[in-house]
């Protein structure tokens, strides 16, 4: 097995103690968190200045006070300060030498109607541009801020559209002259709402002094910052109307929550109460963490002390985890996947690689890991493999990833301590495009069916993607496991399912992520995306609650993903407060446009598309329609190809054309694939032997009788119970409905089950059941494009082929059918109601008058 001893874990944390590497290297992004070289960089810091301008130094401190400053700031523990305006080079050399980076703001006059004058953007460009020429490509250089704090009323009157235009213009002119440079604007609640496609990381300034809503906030804007790594880019306490020992401790748990919700960093506001600030020093505030003459206050030892164990704080414990990797055919990334769970840094976790099967190379990868622990099995499925992973486990908790997934080394740090923190039973992460990948792969990443996590609050999810989850194996053994039914995908949305049918609560950890690869080639897309669309077949069978009688799944919570969903017709909606005064001004972003997602599906070329194209052969007059038909679908996918969001470096002429083809073959594949198993291999109930007698065709319910007070719902425990056994899909009443299930099973039929309990004299009871049968919606869409299809082909061609009017005589014989089945279906239902009865010592009726006239069976 592969463990991690705790000498390692020990050699792991003088590792990131050692010295950082040559001043020359710059800061990059690494998904959720920034790197330096080989090592993490983590944002521990400080606000420098404004300090009163001189005529040799601007709003600087003189190069020997500076340097005093920072050998103090060091000795913080902090790694970055944050100035408001652009440092000089001296001031830049000082930062290199005492291993500090720097966060430049870029001052422009935002307090202004900047929109509404031509000077004034050309002056905020211009000052971009400069900043980071005058910067130079230093190393010290951290990123650019090229904006900060835009008020919320100069948003609401330019435009919030028109405003994000700009900040991605501004973004856009400092990578024009350094293309390396990371960049960002500096946002705060009354302006969550202004996003920044351009932007490299998320910044936001929040001054809570509570802890639950601060760490609430926290959790929303991880949701708000998505991919991309946040930091908290001004936080502080006010020592003059705090005092000292408040000050303490709210900001020591102020860190420790930002790293422990998985921020890549935060900027404590300020360093010191020198402080100056629209042409006035600033006497009546003392947010700095040392006096004016920088004697250190008892804060700036609380903050020592935090920023000295950041951001690895302890876990509450550390549970043994099981990592497993169910594999087949996977050895194109296995190697990199292995290496990557070898180094995660964690104490107390093993490996499992289950080999499903596999026809390539995998034994000879895992030969280069001896440590792990390696299964090799026929190819039963994804899900019986990770079965046999769970069987194997030696952990308390479960955890899963895929061959094809690298992942961090802080991947188990993270998701562990939010799924103990949260009281979860389960947890999921965010599957980056990792920046190696191919530029196809980045247009598959965008394009429809991707993998996604489903959001009920900022921290509760309803559904994780099976390649970054993991479960408490107690929970995982409750509901049986995975069901092996799923051999290639569903698997993860089934086992969600049913563990929050448990009452379970499943959680999400923004900085537990892992790099996904994805499809490198269309081919191999949809070949993945006809697996989902069977796997869809498969969870509808299932859990028909979940789908609507369309076949589209419903989802309760809010879907995050990087894949597109649909093109979007409506404006956001936020909420401004009154008179634009609100401290949170809240974003509503709209459903992508499913109706018009309609007219890219298979079904809409069945029933529209082709039957106008074989229509317009004999009917010219009609070819019309068609063109009209195929360019709305065009136009659909089109629209859908120009709002997807291309990672920036990945983006060539042709990424956009391939996803709107991708749009297009998506639904038609995996539709295909959907249907393909409901109409050849779709298991059907049993037929039960109690259901040989078929009930009078106009008895619509069934009485039962019970002199021993069974209550209905026991009964109807039992009856669902049954139903479940013999295969029956069942959609049980939600609360909402007038019905106690909707029983499905057949194709050309269903059923409504309702039941009413009568209370008699001496403690006896009479149950009462209406079996109400009708048409499926599958039976409904036959008949009537059958019965469609033949009047438009009689109406046209009856001159010249008059016998064509007997076409119709099929309608009355697929009338009969399908009344049939509903007789059928009644019966079945109603034969397994007698069952249920019998089992709990129930009497049949034959009948059951308002008057209480029982006549047995």
């Amino acid at each position: 097995r592969f463990k991690v001893a705790l000498s390692n874990w020990g050699a792991l944390q003088e590792a990131r103690m050692a010295p950082l590497p040559p001043a020359q290297m710059r800061v990059t992004v690494d998904g959720k968190f920034f790197r330096l070289g080989a090592n993490k960089f983590f944002a521990r810091g400080v606000s420098y200045g404004p300090f009163a301008p001189s005529a040799a130094y601007d709003t600087f401190a003189p190069p020997e006070q500076t340097a005093r400053d920072f050998a103090l700031i060091r000795a913080l523990g902090a790694n970055l300060i944050r100035v408001y305006h652009v440092p000089p080079r001296w001031l830049l050399d000082l930062a290199s030498e005492h291993e500090l980076r720097v966060l430049v703001d870029v001052p422009w006059q935002k307090h202004l109607c900047f929109l509404d004058s031509q000077q004034s953007q050309r002056e905020a460009r211009e000052m971009v541009r400069k900043a980071v020429r005058d910067c130079e490509r230093h190393p010290a250089v951290f990123a650019f801020s090229v904006v900060n704090e835009i008020p919320a009323d100069i948003v609401r009157w330019s435009g919030v559209k028109a405003v994000q235009n700009f900040i991605d213009d501004l973004v856009q002119e400092a990578k024009g002259i350094d293309p390396e440079c990371l960049c960002t604007f500096s946002s705060y609640p009354p302006t969550e709402f202004l996003r920044s496609t351009n932007v490299d990381f998320v910044c936001f300034n929040v001054y809570l002094h509570q802890p639950k809503a601060f760490e609430n906030y926290l959790a929303r804007l991880q949701m708000l910052a998505d991919t991309k790594p946040l930091i908290l880019g001004e936080f502080g306490i006010d020592s003059i109307r705090e005092g000292e020992p408040a000050k303490c401790e709210i900001l020591a748990w102020q860190i420790e929550s930002a790293f422990r919700s998985g921020l890549a960093g935060t900027v404590v506001f300020s360093f010191t109460d020198d402080w100056h600030r629209g042409g006035f020093q600033i006497e009546d505030w003392g947010f700095g963490l040392t006096t004016r003459e920088r004697k250190p206050k008892e804060s700036f030892a609380a903050v020592q002390r935090l920023y000295g164990a950041a951001p690895y704080y302890a876990l509450a414990r550390y549970p043994k985890v099981s990592v497993v990797v169910a594999s087949y055919n996977g050895a194109r990334t296995l190697k990199t996947c292995l290496d990557s769970l070898a180094r995660l840094n964690y104490p107390n976790y093993e490996v499992i690689l289950i080999d499903d099967g596999s026809t390539d190379r995998t034994p000879e990868i895992v030969q280069l890991h001896p440590a792990i622990h390696y299964i090799r099995q026929p190819n039963l499925g994804l899900s019986a493999a990770r079965n046999t992973g769970i069987a194997a486990s030696t952990g308390e908790i479960v955890a899963f990833t895929d061959s094809d997934c690298r992942a961090d080394e802080d991947w188990l740090h993270h998701m562990i301590g939010d799924l103990i923190s949260g009281g979860f039973v389960g947890i999921g992460g965010h599957n980056f495009l990792p920046p190696e990948d191919s530029s196809v792969a980045a247009a598959v990443l965008v394009s429809p069916g991707g993998p996604a996590h489903v959001m009920l609050t900022d921290r509760e999810a309803e559904h994780v993607p099976g390649c970054n989850m993991a479960f408490f194996k107690h929970a995982l053994v409750e509901v049986g496991g995975f069901d092996p039914v799923f051999r290639r995908a569903g698997d993860d949305v089934d086992v969600c399912w049913r563990l929050l049918e448990q009452g379970y609560r499943i959680g999400f950890s923004p900085a537990g992520f892992v790099w996904h690869y994805r499809r490198s080639t269309v081919r191999a897309y949809l070949k993945q995306q006809a697996g989902y669309g069977e796997a869809e077949a498969l969870l509808a069978n299932k859990h028909p609650e979940y789908f609507s009688p369309l076949g589209g799944s419903m989802w309760r919570g809010r879907i995050y993903t990087q894949s597109g969903l649909g093109v979007t017709v409506r404006r956001p909606v936020i909420y401004h407060g009154l008179f634009g005064s609100g401290f949170f001004q809240k974003l509503y972003t709209p459903a992508p446009a499913y109706p018009l997602m309609v007219c890219t599906s298979l079904e809409y070329h069945v029933l529209v598309t082709l039957p106008l194209l074989a229509v317009s052969i004999s009917v010219p007059a009609l070819l019309p329609l068609f063109f009209a038909s195929v360019l709305i679908t065009s136009g659909v996918c089109i629209a859908a190809s120009v709002q997807a969001v291309l990672p920036r470096n990945k983006r060539r002429f042709w990424s956009r054309p391939l996803v709107a083809l991708l749009f297009l073959l998506q639904p038609i594949v995996r539709g295909w694939a959907r249907y393909q198993w409901k109409l050849t291999v779709r298991p059907q109930p049993r037929r039960h032997p109690a259901s040989a007698v078929t009930p009078p065709p106009e008895a619509e319910a069934v009485y039962y009788w019970s002199d021993s007070g069974v209550d209905r719902f026991r009964f109807l425990r039992r009856a669902l119970s049954r139903l479940d056994e013999e295969g029956w899909q069942t959609r049980l009443d939600s609360g909402w409905s007038d019905h106690d299930a909707e029983i499905y099973g057949q194709r050309w039929a269903r059923l409504r089950l309702t039941s009413v309990a009568e209370g008699l004299a001496g403690g006896k009871t009479v149950v009462r059941c209406r079996l109400r049968a009708n048409w499926s919606l599958r039976a409904k869409l036959v008949f009537w494009t059958l019965l469609g299809f033949e009047l438009v082909v009689v109406g046209v061609l009856r001159e010249a082929q008059p016998w064509l009017w007997m076409l119709l005589l099929t309608i009355p014989l697929l009338g009969w059918f399908l009344e049939q089945e509903k007789k059928n279906l009644q019966a079945l239902i109603a034969g397994l109601l007698d069952e249920s009865a019998a089992h709990l010592g129930m009497v049949k009726l034959k009948s059951c008058s308002p008057d209480q006239t029982l006549v047995p069976a």
